[in-house]
């Protein structure tokens, strides 16, 4: 199978992406923000560190997910096979 990059139909879209961010941030800050407040005891501070890990990675997270979609379906499998015939 030839590496290609999915046509347009098949790739995920940008409101997609955001919401699978939207969503992850959720789920990941919130454990952030434990775990702060389980280290410090204070409220404000967990909430801070959580507050400022939810910006930061969301806009990480989602050009992450932007930038796979410009890699070829396929290619790291085929990179994969290539390195083991050699």
């Amino acid at each position: 199978m030839n590496a290609h990059i999915a046509p347009v139909d098949q790739r995920e879209s940008p409101l997609r992406s955001l919401l699978k961010a939207l969503s992850w941030r959720i789920v990941a800050t919130t454990t952030t923000a434990l775990i702060a407040y389980f280290i410090t005891g204070d409220v404000t501070l967990a909430l801070s560190i959580g507050g400022i890990e939810f910006v930061l990675k969301f806009f990480i997270y989602y050009a992450h997910e932007r930038v796979w979609q410009l890699v070829p379906r396929g290619s790291i499998r085929q990179l994969f096979r290539k390195r083991k015939t050699e």
